[in-house]
């Protein structure tokens, strides 16, 4: 702080030390108000501090020896409430740049805003949107916000690995996501492994590079349909990728079709002893371990002649062959379909 305002604080001082007063009210708000207006335009609280003692030591060669301690009492308070106004406009600067990133995100993901003007101002975050972009969405048991800990914890490894990199970490509705470029890959593989750390074992979603600000929002979308899917069809995998996942919208789009699927192929495992359910988490078993008998079996804590037992029986019922490569993309579609509609607790 210089000119009129230092010499603002030389004159509260020297009208202070001949009597040794306390600063008046509207001298302390005078200070205080000076401290904001520094911190406004940028200037260090260290530097101004070292020109108050300065000034003061003016003010003091001219003073008395009595006039010593005057001096101190008055810079003491004088210094606490220019840095005091020099902190809330610290905070305050803090409140209104986070409340400027919470609304860009809020645009940024939603497509809200004016593309022209989000690319403009994504700049200010690190992002240039004329660039292909990709979204990762890591979703764990509690809800995480900015101040969680493990949003600090992932944040700190990014910048740790990655430095300054355009890379935007942000949380939303519970889940933390990560903006990356499209064509760095390595960032989003790095943050779904610090993700699922520190989220105590959540789930990852990657979705797929996008150009523009349209394309982050797709990528996002993207990620957050894969989590919807993986739950849906109980996935087990721990970091998903939209890209992998693109057959499963496809064979859902129609859901009408895909229960007239489900209905007329696995419909009749409803008259098996102990009901469909065994049946179908048997050719789920067997699907998943890329139909190998003796692994779907592990996987199920069955012998391989249960098993057998079992695919045998499936097939008497539905006219269907799981080991048949014919009846095997029927079958494995329908207890795709199975999955996504929660069939058979529920009826489709």
């Amino acid at each position: 702080m210089v000119g009129d305002a230092l010499e603002g604080y030389v004159r509260i001082l020297a009208d202070v030390c001949p009597t040794g007063r306390r600063l008046t009210r509207d001298e302390l708000e005078f200070l205080r108000a000076q401290g904001e207006r520094a911190a406004e335009e940028g200037e260090g609280l260290r530097v101004l501090v070292r020109r108050h003692l300065a000034a003061a030591r003016e003010v003091g060669a001219g003073l008395p020896a009595t006039g010593t301690d005057r001096l101190l009492v008055a810079v003491e308070q004088a210094i606490d409430a220019f840095a005091e106004g020099h902190e809330r406009a610290q905070r305050l600067a803090v409140r209104r740049e986070e409340a400027a990133r919470r609304e860009f995100i809020d645009d940024l993901l939603y497509g809200r805003s004016d593309l022209g003007r989000l690319a403009e101002r994504a700049v200010r975050f690190g992002l240039l949107l004329s660039h292909a972009h990709a979204v990762a969405v890591a979703q764990g048991g509690p809800a995480v916000d900015d101040t969680h800990p493990a949003t600090r914890q992932v944040t700190s490894a990014l910048v740790a690995r990655f430095g300054e990199r355009s890379i935007l970490l942000a949380t939303k509705e519970g889940r933390l996501i990560c903006v990356a470029p499209g064509d760095q890959d390595d960032v989003l593989t790095f943050f779904a492994k610090q993700a699922y750390a520190a989220t105590e074992g959540g789930r990852v979603a990657i979705g797929r590079a996008h150009p523009g600000a349209g394309g982050v929002v797709h990528s996002y979308e993207e990620a957050l349909n894969a989590l919807d899917l993986a739950d849906r069809l109980e996935l087990d995998d721990p970091v998903l990728r939209a890209a992998d996942l693109l057959v499963y919208p496809v064979l859902t789009r129609d859901r009408q079709a895909m229960a007239d699927l489900v209905r007329h192929t696995l419909g009749p495992l409803r008259d098996a002893r102990g009901g469909a359910q065994p049946l179908v988490d048997t050719l789920n078993a067997y699907f998943d371990s890329g139909c190998v008998a003796a692994e779907a079996a592990r996987r199920l804590n069955l012998s391989v002649r249960a098993l057998t037992y079992r695919l045998e029986r499936i097939r008497t019922l539905t006219g269907t062959d799981p080991a048949d490569p014919v009846h095997r993309y029927t079958l494995q579609t329908a207890v795709i379909g199975a999955r996504f509609l929660g069939w058979p607790d529920n009826e489709v």
